[in-house]
Parts: structure tokens; sequence; C-alpha cells
């Protein structure tokens, strides 16, 4: 017996007289001990064996001459013989001992037994035979331990999965086979908004499912438990839920059937796909916007060429219509020359629009007349404002202060507000009315402003704007227009330029139908001069120096010339700068004159070789271009620091920077 030895109470004697039975039955007690399943044996006052039952033989496999009349020692083994010692003065007592335990048998191994030890025969106290009853339990007892190990590991699993189920970040629903919930965990819950406790037992279809959908899912689960197609088992399948308030919302399920005892059950695993969904739109719209931008891009750069090409006939009408004018002073037809002469002007402005619009280079921050960029921007959508049936109104405060602004990101939100004033009034049927205004914002006592400000305001009479949309108005990618139609991208860039300068872009609320949008600035400090104000002429005195004209152009050199010439300046002409150098190498000129992109010599090697043989007339150089888009034009002039003249121009600014030109 080892250290699990385990005693048991003796049973109480039974009551009454068995000794003539006993000896009356002797034959029928061996026949019954002998099949009867446990191994008894009978041991003498020597602990030698002298009877034993046919179980004990085949247990131990010895024959009964190998075990009757040998001490017990021999043939259970020294390691249970020892364990003996713990019961042999309790039957030498006379007493039954009745223990269980783990013991070490010769021939058998570890075994776990149950033994009853009956002393028999006492004389004199002294008992003269012992009944030793076994059962082998070790079987029993190691399934016992397997069985308990497998529960040990059954619920260690089964905890392992409550505590994956119920931390699990996936929402797990699981229904029986009739579509009612038997487990939710708590990502379900918050999901879905409704507590464990409110989901179990109710059916999955009035839990998560739309009421327009429930009739579809209904018959699904009928099939499926008919016997039917599994259609959705398995496969990941993005549909509608619905929470606990009653609101749909995109979800991706897995499902999957578990037999259990004979009984279905069926699991879904629930991914709530509403950011995933947003964050999908939102990249898809600013892949739009980055479409559009790109689409914007190639089409400016398209206008810009055209508008480039445009600029030397626009020079050549305006020049000519100025000298024509200038020419028939007096006579009637001279105000028609000049009618020409604006109309030139103005398509000089629509064009140099464009090119501010589509050129590209670092902020550029100087005094800004917004009067001049309203009116370049009405100038330059006048066709498609006219074609849509919008009457335009220009009320610009004369004398407005001029703003510290890049004039290109300023004209770019006056273009805008414009553009989304007639994209708006296209709802409007008739009476279609846009409005440009201009003033000076007043300053109050209590206003943290130290700069004044001016202000612009474009106003249309269109539907207007919902006021719960006021506020995202401005968000980027936030559009009101139909698709196709806006990026949502115009109002949001305005503003953040209009913030970057110091300013602010806002809608106001001023009664009536449509909407106003008004930007305000901080004012430089200086007068804008007034619109109407000419460009002086130089004196007729000072223009005696002597120009060289260089342009490839035949007509724009030869209207160049007759401008300067018509000041009082000599002028000679070069048709490229080849020409030009060899008429250097001859004649003394005061200044220069040159187109810069020429054919054979342009404008800036031109330059270098004058700069290199006449370095004081280097100084003196205008160049007139109309390539103000190109980076190598800009970093040139930068590079020469000579001034240049962007065509189309008039007469007047012409004169005016060859006086500066030539001054000492």
């Amino acid at each position: 017996m080892t250290e699990t030895l385990q005693f048991h109470p003796t049973p109480d004697a039974g009551v009454g007289e068995l000794g003539s039975v006993l000896k009356a039955t002797l034959p029928l007690l061996s026949q019954l001990l002998e099949a009867v399943p446990a191994r008894v044996v009978v041991i003498d006052v020597d602990e030698r064996f002298v009877w034993a039952n046919h179980e004990f033989f085949k247990f131990t496999g010895l024959h009964p001459k190998q075990v009757l009349g040998q001490p017990i020692g021999r043939i259970i083994g020294d390691a249970a013989y020892a364990d003996y010692g713990a019961v042999r003065s309790r039957l030498a007592s006379g007493q039954t001992v009745a223990w269980e335990g783990w013991t070490e048998l010769a021939g058998a191994g570890r075994r776990y037994m149950r033994e009853h030890l009956v002393p028999v025969d006492v004389q004199g106290g002294v008992p003269q035979a012992t009944v030793v009853m076994s059962l082998d339990l070790t079987e029993l007892k190691r399934r016992d331990a397997e069985l308990s190990a497998k529960v040990t590991e059954l619920q260690a699993s089964e905890a392992l999965k409550s505590s994956i189920f119920d931390h699990a970040m996936a929402a797990l629903v699981s229904t029986d086979r009739t579509g009612h919930i038997v487990e939710f965990n708590p990502a379900a819950a918050a999901m879905f908004g409704l507590a464990r406790a409110e989901a179990l037992g109710r059916s999955v279809s009035d839990v998560m499912i739309p009421a327009r959908l429930r009739a579809a899912h209904e018959a699904g689960m009928a099939r499926v438990s008919a016997g039917g197609e599994q259609r959705i088992i398995g496969k990941r399948v993005e549909m509608q839920a619905q929470r606990a308030d009653g609101n749909e919302f995109p979800v991706e399920m897995v499902l999957w059937r578990t037999d259990v005892a004979g009984q279905a059950f069926y699991t879904a695993s629930l991914f709530d796909l509403s950011e995933r969904q947003t964050a999908q739109g939102e990249i898809e719209r600013q892949r739009e916007a980055l479409r559009q931008s790109e689409k914007l891009t190639a089409m400016g750069s398209l206008l810009a060429g055209v508008a480039h090409e445009l600029n030397n006939p626009l020079s050549i009408v305006m020049g000519r219509a100025s000298l024509l004018a200038e020419k028939m002073s007096g006579d009637p037809r001279a105000a028609d020359a000049q009618r020409i002469h604006e109309a030139a002007e103005r398509c000089g402005r629509i064009v140099r629009t464009f090119l501010n619009m589509a050129r590209s280079r670092p902020a550029n921050r100087s005094e800004v007349a917004l009067n001049d960029l309203a009116t370049a921007a009405v100038d330059m959508l006048g066709y498609v404002l006219r074609s849509h049936g919008i009457a335009v109104t220009l009320d610009l405060l004369p004398g407005l202060p001029p703003v510290k602004a890049d004039a290109d990101q300023i004209g770019q939100i006056v273009l805008n507000l414009i553009v989304n004033a007639q994209q708006a009034l296209g709802a409007r049927d008739n009476g279609r009315r846009l409005t440009v205004s201009t003033g000076v914002a007043p300053m109050t006592d209590g206003d943290r402003r130290r700069t004044p400000r001016v202000w612009m305001r474009v106003r249309d009479n269109g539907p207007g704007i919902d006021p719960e949309l006021r506020d995202r108005i401005f968000e980027p990618f936030f559009t009101t227009k139909s698709e196709g139609v806006g990026t949502g991208l115009g109002l949001a860039v305005s503003r953040s330029i209009a913030r970057d300068h110091g300013g602010e872009l806002n809608i106001q609320d001023e009664g009536g139908d449509g909407a106003c949008f008004c930007l305000q600035m901080p004012v430089s400090g200086e007068p804008e001069a007034s619109e109407t104000e000419p460009v002086p002429l130089p004196a007729t005195d000072e223009c005696s120096a002597r120009v060289l004209v260089v342009d490839d152009e035949t007509e724009i050199a030869e209207l160049i010339g007759e401008m300067l010439s018509g000041a009082g300046y000599e002028v000679m002409t070069a048709e490229s700068g080849a020409v030009a150098l060899a008429m250097l190498a001859e004649a003394r000129f005061d200044a220069i004159v040159s187109d810069l992109h020429m054919p054979d010599i342009d404008g800036a090697q031109l330059w270098r070789e004058v700069k290199a043989q006449h370095p004081s007339l280097a100084r003196r150089m205008l160049f007139v271009t109309g390539d103000t888009l190109s980076p190598i034009a800009r970093q040139f002039l930068q590079e020469a620091r000579c001034d240049s003249l962007n065509k189309p121009f008039s007469k007047p600014e012409l004169l005016a920077r060859v006086t500066a030109l030539l001054q000492p």
C-alpha cells in the first residue's frame, strides 16, 4: 500500500447464528467464492496462502502449485508485502480491515486495489486465518483520471472560448435552427445597441434585420432548415443590418453552422462597415477631385497656350487702334478706333487673367486693386454670364484702397464666387441678377482689428443656401451641386486663401432671395489709383534717344517703332537677334526693346552678347513677351534684372517703360 492508502470502516456484523449453517454449506460457499468477480484468498496464521479462487490465479497467471503454501510476500512482491505493516497489527487483534489505494504488485506493476481483510477462526484472541477479498480498480481509476483531465481540459477550453467570444472585436451572434438567439457577445450588444439579456431568446430577424429584408431572411432560414441550398454559409456577405433604434447600417457577415448533440446552431460574425464605407467614399471623392484637378490643369495649359498665341495679334490690334485714334483726332471716326482699342484691351485683360490662373509660381504679394480683379473676372466670364441670361451689376467704390495680396490667388477667389453664383442662378427661370460690389468696412470702438479692411460682396438672387448647410459649405469636398458639376473644393480653398492673407470669407444674410458671399481683406495703407487715370506720357523734349527694336514678328516691330517714333525717339528695327548684333557693331543705341523668344538668337542670348560687348547697354534692355508661364523666362529676367512688358500692351505702357529705362 502507498501513501494514497484509504481505509474504510468495517461494516457492522450481521445478526443471527451462522456457525452451523456455514458448516453445512461449505461446498456452496466454495462455489460462491469461485463465482464472485473479486479475487479471494485465505492466508493462515503464518501468512501463507492456503486457498485462492480461480479469479486470483487468472489475475496472477500462476498455477495453484506455485501459490499454495507460499508466503504472501513471495507472491505479491516485497513492495506490496511491506505495505501490510500498516494493517498487520489490526488483523492480529481480530479487526476487519478495508482499504483502497495504489500498490506495486509483483508481475502486475502499479495497480489500484480495493481489499477487505477478514480475520477468521479466532482462538484465544488470535485469528488462525485471514480471508482477503480484492478488486482491481486500476482501469476504472485510470479512466476516471482521464475523464477528470478531459473535463478540466474542456472547462479550460470552454473558458478560453468564452473569453474569446466575450472579448472579440467582431459582433458574434449564435442562433438555434429556428433562428432564435442563444448567444450575443458584448461587441454585438454595442453594435446593435441592445443588452445581451434583451437579445437572448428573440428572433434574429426582430433584433438585427431591417423590416424590408425580413421576409427574404426568413425564407432563406426555412430553405436551409428544410435541407435546401446553403447559399451564404462560409462566405463573406455585405448586407444591411438594423440597430435597436431603427437605424440601418452596412455590415460584413460570415455565417457558419455548428452541430452539437444532433442540433444545428448558426453563428454569424459581423463587422460594421460604416466607417469603411465612409472612408471609401472620401477616397473616391478625393480621386474624383484629383481627376477634376488634372482636367483643369490640362485645360488651363491649353487655354494658356491659346492665350499666348493671341498676344501678338492683340498687341497689333490694340496698338494700331491707338495710333489710328491719334491720327484721326478730331475726326468722328476716331471714336470708332477708340472703341476698337477698348475692345482689344478688354480681350487683353481676359487673356492676362487666363495666364495668371494657369501660372505656376510662388506666391508674390503686392498691392492689388480689388476693383481691377472684379472687372477682369466679369470680363473673362462675360460670355458665360450673358449666355445664361444673367444681368451683372458692378457697384465698385471709386478710390478703394489696395490690399497686400497675391493677385492670382485673390483673383481665383473672385472667379470662384462668380462661377458659383452663375451655377446657382441656373435654378431660376428668369430675372437672374448678379451684383459685385466693393467698399470699406467701418471700424468700431470695440473692433480688435488694427488694420482697416475692404470688402467685396458677390450676391445673386438664386435659391440661396439652406440655413442648416451654411456651416458646412466651406468644408472640403462638401458640395450642394449636382454630381459632375462641382468638386466641393472651391469655397474651402477660397476661404483658406483669404485667411492666409489675413482676411476672411463668409456667407452673409442680408434678407431677400439668393446668397451673398463677402470677402474681407486688410488694406495696404495706400489709396487705389483711379481706374480712369491715364498713364502719363513722357515729355517730348526728353525723347531724343536712339532705340533699337528687335522682333521676328515684323508687324510687332513696326508697331513698336511707330509708337516710339511718334513720341520723338529715333528708332531702328531688326528682324532677328543676329541682325541686331550686326547693327550694334555699326551704330550707337541708347536702349534696346527686344522680343524674348526669337528663332535664331533669342532675347536671353542677345542680352548675354550685349553684356559682353556693350556692358552699359545691357542695363537698358526692355523685353517684350507674351510667355509669362515659362519658368525659364522668369528665371532669365530675374538673372538679368531687366524690365519686361507683357503683351498685349498699350502705347502709354510702352512709353512709360522706355522712359524709365533711359533714366540715368
